[in-house]
């Protein structure tokens, strides 16, 4: 499971890595359940071609009420994303989408009781990762159009890097990372054929603990002391 990355935001990256423009060039950001990041797409003119949006990190689907119904969606099972109402919509019609990564962070513990550290994966040599995913379009109710994203999930027992996080007993899991070569194929291949991408990346990984920093704490403002309240009047006056 993955719920939180270093997304890809910069142009000549994007570009160089991944065959698409994006207008801007922003520095890379960590990317939590409902931040907006890029996730690349087929273009709806029937060219072929990718093309790059901005969507919220977990999917909403078109019968959410609110956008914060995808806080908890950014992972979906490979095993079950057909079937899942959350899902299905966008598998069916094939929105299929590649979510660049420079690279994802996972908990690891030492024991079941342990605190868990944070650990950073990416691929060796400054290469980002692509993730499968898939997009949907919501409509708000204000008619508001957002684009969100999820992404795809594979066991990852005897996986010699992934099986390593998360708690000792939870399933293990991690997200489908794809060869460059196959991100065409995968954006545009029949929906029955798309499971075949569904298993554990076994090119080489890098890792190492990236705990979050700890958040500055706020200074609590200065106490003003209270001015001394004035003396009722009773109207009668000192002689001496």
């Amino acid at each position: 499971m993955c719920s939180n990355y270093e997304t890809v935001t910069r142009a000549d990256r994007l570009l160089s890595f991944f065959g698409v423009v994006r207008e801007g060039d922003e520095k890379p950001l960590i990317a939590f359940p409902l931040n907006m990041a890029p996730f690349i797409r087929l273009a709806e003119d029937g060219s072929g071609h990718r093309r790059v949006d901005e969507g919220a990190f977990g999917l909403v689907p078109g019968f959410a009420k609110e956008l914060v119904y995808g806080k908890s969606k950014y992972n979906a099972r490979s095993e079950t994303v057909h079937s899942k109402p959350s899902y299905r919509s966008a598998w069916r019609m094939g929105q299929r989408c590649v979510i660049p990564a420079e690279g994802i962070y996972e908990p690891y513990y030492e024991t079941e009781e342990s605190t868990p550290v944070r650990w950073r994966i990416q691929q060796p040599g400054e290469v980002p990762m692509g993730i499968a995913g898939i997009w949907e379009k919501w409509i708000g109710p204000d008619g508001r159009e957002v684009f969100s994203f999820s992404m795809l999930t594979v066991n990852a027992e005897g996986h010699p890097m992934m099986s390593r996080f998360h708690k000792p007993s939870d399933e293990k899991r991690m997200v489908v990372i794809l060869d460059p070569e196959e991100y065409d194929e995968w954006l545009s291949c029949p929906v029955h054929a798309a499971p075949k991408f569904f298993r554990q990346w076994m090119g080489q990984l890098d890792a190492y603990p990236a705990p979050l920093a700890p958040r500055p704490k706020k200074e609590k403002p200065p106490r003003v002391p209270k001015a001394p309240k004035p003396k009722p009047d009773t109207g009668q006056f000192d002689l001496f």
